[in-house]
Formats: C-alpha cells, structure tokens, sequence
C-alpha cells in the first residue's frame, strides 16, 4: 500500500463511516502543550516491513497513511454529544458536518482538544470540502505547530469553497500559524486585530467576539488591554448568549485578579456545557479563591463525576485526559478544607488504583499517582489518622517506592505516625535510615564537588602546561565545584528537614513538648495547627492561640485548624472565644465527617458543655449564586472503576472457536496485532513469550487475536523457535473484536494495535491502543499483579457518611 495523499485516503468516498460499531470510542482530552514522545520507526524499519502478501510496503502497519502527525490524532468517529455548548457557527457544510463543527467548537471553548479535533475530523469526512473542519482542526492544535500547520495548509486550499466570513477566520489563523519568526512576539496581538477586523464586518458573530475576548486575555502583556475591557467584550457575548461557554475565559480572567467578580460565570460555567468536565472544574477555581470550600468542593465533584462517567463509557484511561488528575486532587484538598475526610481518603485511594501507564500516569510525574499519594498522606497527617497512615503503608496505596525523595516523605511520614503513636523504636529506626541517607548524600556532594574542582584545574593545567593554576582558574574551579554541589542542595535540604521534625517528634512523644516545638518549628513542613498544640503544651498559651488564630483567619474556612483552635481556647479557660469559633465551625464543617478523626473527636465534650446536639453540625443555606444545580450523582460516579471487557468468539489455528468467557475467573492479557507480515508485531510477539511462564505462574493467561485468517496465524506460530509460541493465537479477519475494542482507525478503515489486561470478572483492568505495540512485558505484567491485587478498600475511617452528601 502506497503512502496516498491527505485528502483522497482520509475523506474519500470509500470511507465507511457507517459501519457497525459496538460504541464509539478512544474519546479523551488530549493534553496540546504534551505532544507523545513516542517514536516512530519508518525510517529505519519501512523497507524491511512486509505485507500479507509480500510486497514491501512504505506504511508500517498502525501507522496513518497521511504522515506521522496523524498518528498521535482521534482516530475513532465523532459522535453527536449533548451538552458541550450551545453553537451557532453557521458554517458552509453539508449535513450533519455543520452540527459536527459547532460541537467541535463548543469542546473547544472547554480546552477539550482532543475531542474537538475528532468532531472536526468528523466534519471533513461529512464534507471533504469544508475548509471550516480543517480550520476547527488546526485550532485544536495550536499547542502541536507541526499538526497546526498541515491542517491550516487544507483549510486554506478549501477557503474559496466557503463564505467570506469563515475566509476571514481561516487567513487570520494561518498568518498567526504561520507567522515569520521576526513577527512571532507580536503574533497575538496581529490575531486580535483580525478578530476585531470580522467583528467590524460581521458585528453579530458571537464566535468570533468570544474568541476576541479569549485571545484578549491570553495575550494581554502584548495588548496592554484591561481587564475590565476584557470583560466588556464577553458581556456583549451574554447579550446574545447568556449561557455561552465564554463564562470559562471569565473565569480565567479574573482567578487571579478579582474573583468576586466571576462568581455569576462561576456557576454558570460547568450548566453552560456540562458533558465537558473542564467546564464544571472552573467554578472550583472561582469559589476556591474565595475560600467557599463548599461550593468549591460541589464544583470539582461535578467535574470529576463526569470525567469518570466519561472515561468509563467510552473506555479511556483516566490519565489520558490531561487535566483530569489535577481537578480530583484539587478536589481532595478542599474536601480536607471542610473536612469531608472519608470522601478525601476515598478519592485519594482510587487515585492511587487508577491503571498506570508510562507515557501517562506514574510515580514520576504529575498524574494520578503521585497526586494520590500525596493527598493520602496530606489526609491522615492534617486528622491524625496515625494508625491509618501506619496501615496504608503495609500496603500498595503506600507502599516503599524506587523513588527517592517520594521515599523520603514516606519515611518521614511513617516515623512521625510511630512516633505520634508512642512507638519510639520503630520511629527512631526509620530516624536513623534517614541519617544515613542523608550522609550518603552529603558524602556524594563532596565527591561530585572535589571531581568537579579537579576537572576544571586539569582543564587548566593542560592550558598551560607546567604552570600552577592562578587565581582566575582556582576561582573557576571554585565555581564549578559549588555548581555540581547544587544538585544535592534540595535533596539534603529535606532530608535534614525530616530528621529535625523526627527529632521533634521524638521530644513530643517524651512530653519534651519545649524541645519538641523548637525542633518542629525549625524544621518546617508541619502542620500550623498541630505546631501549635505542641507550642501550647510547651506553656506558650497565648502565643500558640495568637499563632492559630491567625492562621484560621488567614486561610479562612479551613475546618481542621478553627477545630484545633476551639481545643485549644477550650483548654486555655477561653470560653466565650471558643464558642465564638464554634459558631463559625457549625456552618464551616456542615457536612465534616464528625467520628472520623480525633480532630473533630476532641470537640465532643466541648460541644457537650454548650449545649450543643452531639450532631452540631448546621450546614449553611446554599446562596443565591450558585446557578441551578443538579443531582450530583446523575453526573456520574464519585469513583473512577473498570469498563466491561466486549465479548468475542474467534477461531485458532486448528479451527476451533474460542470465546473471552472461556477466561471467566482467570485474568488474561490480549494482544491486538496486525498479522503476521507486521515486523514490530512480530516483536512484540517475541518479547511477549519468553516471559509467559511468569505470566503463568502469576496466573494471569496470554493470548493474541490476529488480524489475519487462520494461514496467518500458523505463518506467525512457524516463525517462532520451530513453532513453539507459547501464546495461543486467534484469527479476526473481519476486525469485529478490533472494532469492539477500539483497536481501529474509523477514519481511514485500519486495525490499530493494543494490548489488555482483563481481570477474572470480565473487567478492562488496564490497556494501550497505538500505532505501535506495547514493547515492555514486563511493565504488563507488574501492573497487571497490581490491578489483580488491590483489594476495595482496604481501610477505612469510622465515621458514616451523611446522608447529603453521600458520594455512592
């Protein structure tokens, strides 16, 4: 198959569109900025790929025809959505492509890139001539110029095809795409001008004012516009379209300027598209700002209840959406603020399950895992959940980690829970591991810096032979010694941090409360509140409550700190304060779960002598601000949780059927791939059996499903070790399976690759579609024994959920 050109392959008429597919699929959020490393290998390996039939081929199987941009693109068919934004584009298209490009735009306005590129690519092969789709398509792809420029380049060979006034939006982007390096730094303020230029011959284009506002926005430090001006311009978009998704660049614009100002957008964001996540998540930032946790928290749920309902029905990997581990560990931190602690911890565990993928979602970078781990530890330090925090890290949720500094912190934290809980020899144990990590690191800083110093004298003997060094090359050396000692800097920096604070809490647990304050306060990283208890143990009454006080009237709304205060107060014989902060607390910690932590346990009596209900929570009236909200459940589900595996019945070698329910209570890993003439397949195949026994003795089956009939399939049995594959191989020349299991492009009529991890139960544990196979079995099966290994919830708090706000 030879490389064809854009148009005639991906939008010609012989595209089945169509066609039957079990659901449409591969629908996610793309990150722009985050373009996937991935390489590709048609330049080293396209003469050696052959074809079924043996011709060599330019194409490696997977791989688009169109070039290596498209391989990273949607490449499963658009579906009509509900409730991405209400557009009016009026673009020249022909049926269904024109509600295609208004849905793409409306994803758009929400950053959801990845699924506007789809509804845009959806357009073009409605309508193969509407140069708006190419446009729409090159928009959703400002982050990636590359991609930009070769679907702007289609947009402009179709623009005469189009009105005047789409002609307009496609030259305005294409000069900003393609602008001459000289002119870059004042591109933005060029693209504002011609969206000013439509706007004075089209004054009625709500589009294109919305974008003004946005490109306003974005590139204000070049426009020097105010933001009240900035404003102005959205406010003429609700004139026409109050419930236009412009109420997300509102938002934008005053987050961190005035955010008082945005509260109306703020509750209208999410009710103005809400099948995009993004959207719902913005009002989190507005009543965050304003230290509303509650109606923050509302806010990020809704976002997160919709990234998961999404994920879970069209089978995407949470962390494939690019924003989506930021919202739900935002979310527990303000559910920590109004002190929803079991909900915190819950959501923190599911993060931590969540399937890993390297290019996604792992310890080393900011996804679901990290953010996991680093909001469960949060949780149970703020509420003293000591015994909790002790358990979880007997298990995966907080398990030793390869890791470094994350190892570090783990050792911190587990010392202090020991310690907190009267533990001293174990606490001291972990002390002294972080000692001697942090002598090994001091002793590598003084050997990178000598090795350093050394280098740069050698580098300047050898300058002047048979000279010493004078006193510009000693400096010089110097200079390089403390640039290499630099590298350690942070890493001792926290390493010494931990051994004070443990130093600290060792003091705490001796009642050395004076040295304990020293020591903590010294340290840093603790938390305000428990620093001052420790102070007021220490006879420092007054400083330690002046100390609180301001901190809960700083952060404001925080229900732990006004809680450790109310204890404190209590204590101090201050009663009259106390019931004061109590007041405020009732409404703050409305829906707090009151049995969970010893924070909240501590108020019992308190609330006791008030004459409080042992229930004294008073949940605030909602405000008259917050839009009209929805049953949150309806959204979706709080926690992340397995799609459905499709089912299959597909014949092997010998022709004998076999189906996924044969593997009913037995976990399996399913390799997708494309026949035997495919040479990376071939590869992966190869990686694969070698490690089958261990994939065996795990209890975890393999098999590979084929695009090729049953003479395929004995060409790639024969072409292993004398026909030894130690993995069965099944045959789909129809492509029903690819096609039930998203492996397949809709766009241009090719299988894709993908691998599996199935549970017993029937469950998509874990998978990987791409224009190339997964490579590393290794990785599969260590994920697949920790998806297979999680048990649902393992520990929990004591406390019952309120009914009002229940998550499940």
């Amino acid at each position: 198959m030879q490389r064809c050109t854009f148009l005639a392959l991906i939008f010609s008429a012989s595209i089945s569109f169509g066609q039957t597919v079990e659901a449409p699929r591969e629908v996610s959020a793309e990150n722009p900025q985050e373009v996937d490393k991935t390489t590709t290998s048609d330049d080293k390996d396209s003469d050696a790929v052959k074809s079924a039939e043996g011709e060599k081929d330019s194409v490696l199987a997977g791989h688009s025809n169109h070039g290596e941009v498209f391989n990273e693109g949607a490449r499963q068919r658009a579906y009509l959505m509900e409730g991405v934004g209400n557009i009016d584009f009026g673009a020249t298209a022909k049926g269904d492509a024109k509600k295609f490009i208004d849905q793409g735009l409306g994803q758009m306005h929400g950053f959801w890139y990845f699924e506007s590129e789809r509804s845009f690519r959806q357009a073009a092969a409605i309508d193969p001539d509407c140069a708006t789709a190419y446009w729409g398509m090159a928009y959703s792809n400002l982050g990636n110029e590359k991609r930009a420029k070769g679907f702007i380049k289609e947009a402009m060979s179709r623009k005469e095809k189009v009105s005047d006034r789409e002609r307009m939006y496609i030259d305005a982007l294409n000069a900003y795409i393609n602008v001459d390096s000289k002119k870059r730094k004042d591109r933005g303020t060029t693209y504002v001008r011609a969206l000013e230029r439509i706007l004075y011959k089209y004054p009625d284009d709500v589009e294109a004012r919305s974008l003004l506002a946005l490109h306003l926005w974005k590139n204000r430090s070049q426009v020097k516009t105010s933001h009240l001006a900035i404003d102005a311009v959205m406010q003429q978009v609700f004139e026409k379209a109050p419930m236009h998704p412009t109420h997300h660049y509102r938002i934008h614009l005053w987050d961190y300027e005035r955010p008082q100002i945005a509260v109306s957008s703020a509750a209208k964001s999410g009710q103005s598209a809400p099948a995009i996540a993004h959207m719902w998540h913005m009002g989190g930032h507005i009543f965050s700002r304003l230290k509303r946790y509650n109606d923050a928290v509302w806010q990020q749920e809704a976002s997160a209840r919709v990234d998961h309902a999404h994920m879970m029905r069209d089978g995407v990997l949470p962390d494939r959406i690019h924003n989506f581990a930021h919202n739900n560990e935002w979310l527990i931190r303000n559910l920590n603020y109004v002190g929803r602690v079991e909900h915190a911890v819950r959501l923190a565990e599911n993060m931590i399950e969540l399937p890993r993928h390297p290019k996604y979602n792992t310890i080393d970078r900011r996804g679901s895992t990290m953010y996991g781990r680093t909001r469960l530890f949060e949780t149970l330090r703020r509420y003293e959940l000591w015994a909790m925090l002790v358990d979880y890290c007997e298990t995966p949720y907080l398990e030793p980690t390869k890791k470094a500094t994350e190892q570090d912190k783990r050792l911190r934290y587990l010392a202090t829970a020991y310690y907190r809980l009267g533990d001293l020899t174990k606490g001291d144990a972990l002390k002294s591991e972080l000692q001697s990590r942090l002598k090994d690191q001091r002793e590598k800083q003084e050997t990178a810096i000598e090795a350093a110093k050394k280098k740069s004298l050698d580098a300047a003997k050898a300058k002047k032979p048979g000279e010493e060094p004078d006193a510009k090359a000693k400096k010089a050396a110097e200079t390089a010694g403390k640039n290499a000692g630099k590298a350690f800097d942070r890493r001792i920096r926290d390493l010494g941090s931990a051994v004070d604070a443990l130093d600290g809490h060792h003091a705490w647990a001796n009642d050395e409360f004076a040295t304990a304050y020293e020591k903590l306060k010294k340290a840093g990283g603790e938390d305000a509140a428990q620093l001052a208890v420790v102070q007021f143990l220490a006879g420092k009454q007054d400083e330690a409550i002046t100390s609180l006080s301001k901190q809960v009237d700083r952060r404001g709304n925080e229900s732990q700190p006004m809680a450790c205060l109310i204890d404190l107060l209590w204590r101090a014989g201050k009663k009259e304060e106390a019931k004061k902060r109590f007041d405020s607390l009732r409404t703050v910690a409305g829906y707090a779960d009151l049995k969970a932590t010893p924070v909240f346990k501590r108020l019992v009596k308190i609330a006791e002598a008030l004459e409080y209900p042992s229930d004294w929570r008073t949940p605030a009236p909602l405000q008259d601000d917050i839009g009209n909200r929805v049953d949150l459940s309806s959204l979706g589900p709080f926690r992340w949780s397995p799609s459905p595996a499709p089912e299959w019945t597909l014949d092997d070698v010998q022709g004998n059927a076999h189906t996924l329910k044969e593997y009913q209570g037995k976990p399996v890993v399913v390799i997708f791939y494309l026949g035997y003439g495919c040479l990376h397949c071939v590869e992966q195949l190869h990686a694969f059996a070698p490690k089958i026994h261990e994939f065996n003795k795990a209890g975890i089956n393999v098999v590979g499903i084929s695009s090729d009939e049953e003479d395929g399939l004995k060409k790639s049995i024969d072409d292993y070790d004398e026909g030894k594959l130690p993995i069965p191989l099944l045959a789909d020349p129809t492509l029903e399976a690819f096609k039930r299991y998203r492996c397949f492009d809709d766009f241009e009529d090719l299988p894709l690759h993908g691998t599996f991890i199935i549970s017993g139960e029937g469950k998509v544990l874990w998978r990987d579609i791409s224009y190339e196979p997964f490579m590393d079995p290794d990785f599969v099966l260590t994920e697949a024994k920790r998806l297979l290994g999680q048990k649902k919830r393992v520990i929990t708090t004591e406390g019952e959920l309120p009914k009002a706000v229940s998550s499940e």
